[in-house]
């Protein structure tokens, strides 16, 4: 296998709602584009967790994984992420051992730290008063309570992994509970962040880490970085292992592209500015009264002919050197979805048969 490809590309999906579609028709149109991207041959097929937002359908990652793996053949499905402060550990070892039994090999158990939503729809998803701190009150010593119980993510994760099999500390949970019966397998846990503080925690346990480039904040190189320094060998992975999520549109043309990508661009235009607008038709999406300022926002996003994808994708690849590269595809039409996706994997492969990709065993050893 040459060092090209060793590189493998995955998909990342959210369920998008489109203007005018159903909850129900998002989710169809997931399920066959992670058939598409199992008949291509990618890597991973991650969905995320969002709650209350009116354009996002994947609001329970578990439930809709089940569903894609009964649909697919052999593609790895698994959450971009549980966020784990929502949920009980246990009970998100006891989902996974679960689809691991039914899938083995096939599941990826990717945790973050966000609660993916507002506050006050966090304090629903979560059970707890929007104003659990000020009911609580302040501790003996004066500080406040953390309400979110982000402060207790290392000890919640370490939990996770103990009831999957990876104990790390004597301190953990009951070890009489198991997440299932008779495991012959458990799915593999990976840390996903967007800042320095997931990578150093996902380097000091050993797990393999993604950033989620494709949010547009920055800081990738900085945070990968923090990531191998802080590696340390543990029983799951001797080394540390990059993935990097990245926006990504590709069409025939360079034109096509950027038609196709204008309702996610003018959407995160949005978005940054505090407007959740839908995800409208390109058409309406260039007519919009603030087209013109998203379409010249900075942005991380790759937009253009599938030589100018791959091109994109291996000056990512050799700035990070990225073990694995994770593409996030948004547009209107579930059509324009899947032939990104087809375009892009064919160069990508045409790319490996020319010797013209970048060396990424180079690439990492010059990026550590």
């Amino acid at each position: 296998m040459t060092a090209e490809q060793a590189l493998p590309l995955s998909v990342l999906d959210l369920a998008t709602v489109s203007e005018g579609a159903t909850s129900a028709q998002a989710l169809a149109e997931t399920t066959e584009f992670a058939r598409a991207a199992d008949r291509l041959g990618y890597e991973r097929f991650w969905v995320a967790e969002h709650h209350n937002i009116d354009t996002v359908a994947s609001t329970s990652p578990a439930v809709l994984i089940a569903h894609l793996a009964a649909h697919t053949e052999q593609i790895k499905l698994g959450s971009g992420g549980v966020m784990l402060p929502n949920h009980s550990p246990a009970v998100i070892a006891e989902q996974f051992a679960m689809l691991e039994a039914l899938h083995p090999g096939r599941i990826d158990l990717g945790v973050g730290r966000a609660p993916g939503s507002d506050p006050g729809t966090a304090a629903a998803v979560r059970n707890k008063p929007s104003s659990a701190a000020a009911v609580r009150g302040p501790a003996e010593d004066g500080a406040v309570p953390d309400p979110w119980q982000v402060d207790d993510f290392p000890s919640h994760l370490l939990d996770l992994m103990a009831y999957l099999g990876d104990v790390r500390t004597s301190e953990g949970p009951p070890m009489d509970f198991r997440a299932t019966p008779q495991a012959t397998s458990m799915p593999p846990v990976l840390l996903l962040g967007s800042s320095g503080y997931s990578a150093q925690l996902a380097g000091y346990l050993g797990l393999p880490f993604a950033f989620a480039h494709h949010f547009d904040g920055g800081g990738v190189l900085g945070a990968v970085d923090l990531y191998r320094e802080r590696f340390q060998p543990s029983v799951v992975l001797d080394e540390p292992y990059v993935m990097v999520s990245v926006g990504l549109v590709t069409a025939a043309d360079s034109d096509a592209a950027r038609y196709h990508a204008a309702p996610s661009l003018l959407r995160r235009w949005g978005i940054r500015t505090g407007r959740f607008w839908p995800l409208l038709h390109p058409d309406e999406a260039m007519a919009h009264p603030e087209w013109q300022r998203a379409a010249t926002m900075p942005t991380n996003a790759f937009v253009g002919d599938p030589d100018e994808a791959v091109a994109s994708l291996d000056a990512l690849a050799a700035a990070t050197g990225a073990h694995e590269l994770m593409v996030h595809t948004s547009t209107y039409g579930l059509p324009e979805r899947i032939t990104s996706l087809e375009l892009l994997a064919h160069a990508w492969s045409q790319r490996i048969l020319d010797g013209s990709g970048t060396d990424t065993a180079a690439a990492q050893a010059g990026a550590a």
